[in-house]
């Protein structure tokens, strides 16, 4: 049987994180999360080569759940994959082009043609 790709084992230990998460603090170390800063940032991350998982947040009881869970799948993927946090009340032109009505959300960025 073939073996499952990166991205499905990715996707695979999110939701095992999300679903079962205690709320047991861990030691997880610094953390991983790339706080949002400019598109010019974001655009240099997606260079690097690495897929990017975006978080969109805003101040909710979901959020504070989503930042466990981000830390914990960011420590676990770290290097392979970059998460970046944006706060959308601070970056509300980057978080309107997405077009989304309910927070938080999450995003996958690829960039393809690094891979050739």
């Amino acid at each position: 049987m073939a073996e499952a790709s990166f991205f499905d084992r990715m996707v695979s230990q999110l939701r095992s994180t999300s679903k079962y998460y205690t709320g047991y603090p861990k030691d997880l170390g610094p953390s991983r999360i790339i706080p949002f800063t400019s598109e010019r940032q974001f655009v240099q991350l997606l260079h690097e080569g690495r897929p990017v998982v975006v978080a969109f947040t805003i101040k909710c009881t979901y959020t504070q759940h989503l930042d466990k869970v981000l830390e914990e799948a960011a420590a676990t993927f770290y290097p392979h994959i970059k998460f970046v946090r944006v706060e959308c009340p601070k970056y509300p032109g980057f978080c309107l082009t997405r077009q989304k009505t309910e927070y938080p959300f999450l995003e996958v960025f690829y960039n393809p043609e690094q891979n050739l």
